[in-house]
């Protein structure tokens, strides 16, 4: 049985422009949130829910929660590194990583 707790891969690297796809295997729902302070500085950040801060992703995570089989993607704009993680699952260590070339 796969581990619902882990983003697969757990790090993605891919070039300028390109968009990530999230999709949502497990049976429970999860959210994809952009740490605010691990992403580049000129980056937009990014969340499900449509977030623009990583404290009203907190603060309204219910609204971005992403359902079993549903998916959220996002385009990657500027190089450098993106930390993000799953809200409900964070202290579990669902978290990830996007290199951007």
């Amino acid at each position: 049985m796969p581990d619902t707790l882990t983003f697969e891969p757990k790090t993605s690297t891919i070039e300028t422009g390109e968009t990530v796809i999230w999709t949502n295997e497990s049976d429970i729902e999860h959210t994809v949130t952009a740490y605010e302070d691990d992403i580049p500085d000129e980056a937009a950040y990014f969340a499900s829910g449509g977030f623009e801060s990583e404290r009203a992703a907190r603060n309204r995570v219910n609204e971005g929660l992403i359902a079993p089989g549903e998916n959220y993607e996002h385009t990657f704009d500027q190089s450098g590194t993106y930390g993000y993680f799953c809200i409900p699952h964070e202290s579990s260590g669902m978290v990830g990583t996007v290199q951007v070339k």
